[in-house]
């Protein structure tokens, strides 16, 4: 099976944040980074980003400003689902994590063997948090009972508590905690990957940005050679939890965006 371009679609949602609102900001924030004269439109292994081959852009989900989570759960899945149907590889700019969830409905129908690369901090496997079974602490779990993958694997961990490791046991997650980080690691799947990539897993020095900052996490380069070593077909992704409101500087805008390229260019790796 061929894949389409990697096709951007915002989706300015964070409702579902369990803390602070401010990451239905990001995907604005993150295309003016592309754009930012301070530096360039090229991929390290030298894709040129405005081609319409190498990346286009679908523009943002209508949400409207008081839409809960349960309400943008269908206009997600379809929005998803377009870009699917048109040949197309959804790079998905949120938004908080909780919108990771309806895209992977989406992604499961096109592909009934699929595994999920996850970068973040967090395990997001709380069966429900605060009452909220939709909450951005919630969208693996809910992945996870509906079999929307075939294998999860988080990368970056570093805020388990019992509760979330007893998920972990229970569904048969693959974590590499940051208590056992060794180096970026050399991951090898036989189905197709999507990537879902939490700015959260950065350690906040790299991108202050963020609602949950959680010290001692990655680095910029840790996340980007992961990718790069990634031996897989990479037919969507997402970046989600950037929080312009926390970062008044174009630091964590830039490593979104940085992320966003690389990302692109892995796709095309294997198309």
């Amino acid at each position: 099976m061929s894949d389409g371009v990697p096709t951007l679609l915002g989706v300015p949602f964070d409702a579902a944040s369990s803390f602070e609102r401010g990451a239905a900001a990001a995907p604005g924030v993150i295309r003016a980074s592309l754009a930012r004269a301070s530096s360039n439109h090229w991929t390290e292994d030298g894709l040129d980003t405005t081609s319409p081959d190498v990346m286009d852009d679908a523009g943002d989900l209508a949400i409207g400003p008081d839409a809960s989570a349960a309400e943008v759960l269908e206009p997600i899945t379809l929005g998803v689902r377009r870009l699917l149907d048109q040949g197309r590889r959804p790079l998905v700019l949120g938004g908080d994590h909780s919108i990771t969830y309806p895209v992977l409905r989406a992604m499961r129908e096109r592909y009934p063997r699929l595994a999920i690369l996850h970068f973040d901090a967090h395990g997001d496997l709380h069966h429900e948090y605060e009452g909220d079974r939709l909450s951005h602490a919630c969208p693996f779990a809910r992945i996870m009972e509906d079999q929307l993958t075939d294998r999860l694997v988080q990368v970056g961990i570093r805020t388990l508590n019992r509760h979330q490791r007893d998920q972990v046991a229970r569904y048969g997650v693959e974590v590499i905690e940051m208590r056992r980080w060794e180096g970026p690691p050399r991951l090898r799947f036989d189905q197709p990957v999507y990537i879902s990539l939490d700015v959260d897993v950065l350690d906040p020095a790299f991108a202050p940005g963020i609602s949950h900052p959680e010290p001692g996490g990655l680095s910029v380069r840790d996340v980007v050679a992961t990718i790069q070593h990634l031996d897989a077909r990479i037919v969507g992704a997402d970046v989600v939890e950037l929080n312009p409101a926390n970062d008044r500087s174009p630091r964590s805008g830039m490593v979104a965006a940085k992320f966003v390229k690389e990302l692109v260019s892995a796709m095309h790796r294997k198309a």
